[in-house]
């Protein structure tokens, strides 16, 4: 039997099986860029929450203050220093608003790496078992081709045989019988 040719979209296989690697590296990539933003998430959320435990003490303070008859000039101060905090809380809110953004942008980027890994995935598939239907129909003309061949070579070999038993001198050939 003689050697087959290789698979024809080989090539195109071996394509798609870097795609594939490449996914998964990107899916990896932004998977670790999730957990560094979920990350700086918590620790803007604990600045935050710094910020809102000390005005709480600051507020209380106050009160107490107030409670005991403090001074006005000094009421002032602690409810212009309030502001501040305030305003420092504004802030890191904004910030925590900012990564969730940024939390949820890589979210997405996640999946988006993720369905493009399942689709590189599906046609690497495909690519398989295309190769395995490949193989299968050229060992079944393969089959088909030997087969031809020892049918020819049976016929030949069929008429040699009847050649040689025309000819052979060992049958002797009847004659018609003359009236």
């Amino acid at each position: 039997m003689e050697e087959s040719q290789g698979y024809p979209l080989e090539q195109i296989t071996i394509i798609k099986q870097k795609k594939l690697d490449e996914a998964e590296k990107v899916l990896r990539d932004k998977k670790l860029a999730l957990e560094k933003e979920e990350q700086k998430l918590l620790e803007v959320e604990k600045e935050r929450d710094e910020v809102k435990d000390h005005r709480i003490a600051k507020l209380t303070q106050l009160r107490e203050k107030m409670d005991e008859g403090a001074p006005s000039d000094k009421i002032q101060q602690m409810r212009y220093y309030l502001k501040v905090v305030d305003e420092k809380l504004h802030s890191k809110e904004m910030k925590v608003q900012q990564q969730l953004k940024a939390v949820e942008t890589a979210k997405q980027q996640v999946e988006t790496a993720r369905l493009d890994l399942i689709k590189k995935q599906q046609d690497l598939e495909k690519m398989h078992m295309h190769r395995k239907e490949w193989e299968k129909e050229m060992k079944t003309l393969a089959e088909q081709k030997e087969g031809i061949e020892s049918d020819e070579m049976g016929s030949m070999m069929h008429q040699r045989l009847k050649r040689t038993s025309k000819n052979s001198p060992s049958q002797p050939k009847k004659k018609p019988p003359h009236q």
